[in-house]
């Protein structure tokens, strides 16, 4: 039995740094799925399982471990920002720049608070408290990326003596993930919020907007401004949005496209947005009598989810497309990445998005065959997009940013750079032809790989001090640290955001997950409403917190630790 004892002992043996990670892998993986009060820690109880194993010296050399670590964080990040970057720029529409305002409180709040507890809690003196209370903070708000970045960072002002910050972290992450829900729930009782008036304050609005109840009209072709046009050309000269689902003309009904020329007596069946009806009735002719039943029985109205696939179509915007006017459908939502975006005019068609298209079922497969809709082109995995985008973010993050008062020229470094190249890949990158499409599984997939290897690597390191550091140490006070670095900032915020701004329950609960980068406080969200204000609020504040979230990891780190 040499040869197994050799296995687990002999740290330089290829085969015993795989079945290192095999172990604190899989061990912490099958761990994180169980439940606790409902509530379980996920893939991060990698990181328990790495400190356990570290602390019972079953390791591998260093040079090893920090390299795993940051090639994990690297593809962790990267994915992290192609999924964000879509939606980054578009998150400051439609009121969102209010609630991304409410959010970047909530984090400078998180940072205030941990400066707070190190003040009032902990001995200033010891150079190592500190980071380690950055560790805190990023437990305490869930958010590994930023656990990466401030590690990254301390590298270069700490050298080879860097702290153990995940110890800090794993002190913080289970009442975090349990105090992001308790602090939530606490708002509501604060602001007196009674769920089923939030519901019916959804349902209200919804009704409310008349552009998203359809209008049908039976109109006759009588301005003879429209004689010779085609269906294209009234459609830009009305600038409205309608659907011409039939015309008929000298007696023969058939299904009208973008060349369909009218003439005056034609028929058309119309449908538009109600606010739209009666401009549309002025500019094309009176409403006829006679209605066409049969073809309405024909044509049900369907909704069908299309999957973008045609190259042609990267890049193009919605408003250009013009498929409620010339198409017949309305696009109501657009999912990229598993994260939906609003679909506005200017919003840009990319490669593999998720577009549900409601009309009249021709109508509907006319714009699958625009679209594509050939889910095995996808399948091919555009993995040189991921690469180039790696190494351009890398060479960034290494770029030196002189700051005056800062030890060391601020760098993004190889959490920062890829993150932010992935942002602008992700949003821009088929302005120079790349393609950056991931199935949501793969993208989940690499970046779930990414995480694993990342919180392996970091817990496996953090092991063999975990015990000096946090049982004999202060580890009581980075409980409770964390604990009042996740709720005040909840409680202060939530509560404003409801009490001055007046947001709808929901959208806040969302909000405040979207803030701290926290599925299951999301999913808390989702099980008591059964709208979409939670997901829309999560969806709005996300991608910009995730960047704050690593990008203030270094800068605490730069200005305070150095």
């Amino acid at each position: 039995m040499d040869w197994l004892y050799e296995l687990f002992t002999n740290n330089e043996s290829v085969a015993h740094i795989a079945l290192l990670y095999a172990c604190v892998i899989a061990v912490g993986v099958y761990l994180g799925k169980v439940k606790f009060f409902g509530i379980s820690l996920g893939v991060t109880f990698v990181l328990f399982a790495g400190i356990v194993a570290g602390h019972f010296h079953f390791t591998a050399p260093l040079p090893i471990l920090t390299f795993i670590q940051d090639f994990g964080l690297i593809l962790f990040v990267f994915m992290i920002g192609l999924q964000v970057g879509p939606g980054f720029f578009e998150s400051f529409k439609k009121g969102g720049v209010t609630l991304n305002l409410l959010s970047t409180a909530c984090i400078l709040l998180n940072i205030v608070v941990m400066f707070a507890c190190y003040y009032a809690f902990f001995d200033t003196s010891n150079r190592d408290t500190l980071p380690m209370l950055v560790g805190t903070l990023y437990g305490a708000v869930t958010n590994t990326p930023g656990l990466g970045a401030a590690s990254e960072a301390l590298t270069n002002v700490y050298g080879d003596s860097v702290p153990e910050i995940a110890s800090g972290y794993a002190c913080a992450y289970p009442l975090g993930v349990v105090g992001i829900i308790c602090a939530t729930i606490a708002v509501r009782y604060l602001c007196r919020v009674k769920l089923s008036v939030e519901d019916k304050q959804l349902e209200d609005e919804e009704a409310a907007n008349p552009h998203e109840k359809p209008f049908v009209m039976h109109l006759k072709v009588d301005n003879i401004y429209l004689a010779g046009r085609t269906l294209m050309q009234i459609s830009e000269f009305l600038n409205r949005d309608f659907v011409c689902t039939r015309i008929l003309h000298n007696g023969v009904v058939s299904i009208p496209n973008r060349d369909t020329v009218f003439e005056i007596g034609d028929e058309i069946l119309v449908v538009c947005a109600e606010a739209d009806s009666e401009p549309v009735k002025a500019f094309i002719g009176p409403v006829v009598d006679e209605e066409w039943k049969y073809e309405l029985e024909a044509q049900p109205m369907v909704s069908r989810r299309i999957v973008v696939t045609k190259p042609s179509m990267n890049g193009k915007t919605l408003g250009k497309m013009h498929f409620s006017s010339l198409y017949g459908v309305n696009v109501t939502r657009i999912t990229r990445h598993g994260i939906d975006l609003f679909a506005g005019r200017n919003h840009h068609f990319h490669i593999g998005d998720r577009v549900m298209v409601v009309g009249p079922e021709d109508n509907v497969k006319r714009v699958e065959e625009i679209m594509g809709n050939s889910a095995h082109r996808l399948n091919a995995p555009n993995i040189a997009t991921i690469f180039v985008g790696i190494l351009v973010g890398i060479i960034f993050g290494a770029l030196p940013i002189a700051i005056p008062g800062m030890p060391v020229p601020m760098k993004l470094g190889i959490a920062g750079g890829p993150l932010i190249i992935a942002i602008l890949i992700g949003r821009f990158g088929y302005r120079v032809k790349l393609v950056t499409y991931t199935t949501t599984s793969a993208n989940m997939m690499l970046r779930e790989i990414g995480l694993v290897l990342f919180l392996a690597s970091v817990g496996i390191k953090a092991g063999a001090g975990f015990w000096d550091t946090v049982v004999a140490g202060d580890g009581l006070k980075y409980v409770y640290s964390g604990f009042l670095i996740t709720i005040i900032p909840i409680l202060l915020i939530g509560t404003l955001t409801r009490l001055r701004y007046k947001f709808n329950y929901f959208t806040i609960m969302g909000m405040l997950a979207g803030t701290y980068t926290d599925p299951p406080a999301l999913a808390y969200a989702n099980q008591i409403c059964t709208r979409e204000a939670p997901a829309v609020g999560y969806s709005t504040v996300y991608p910009l917190s995730m960047f704050l979230r690593i990008l203030t990891a270094q800068l605490v780190i730069l200005f305070f630790c150095g």
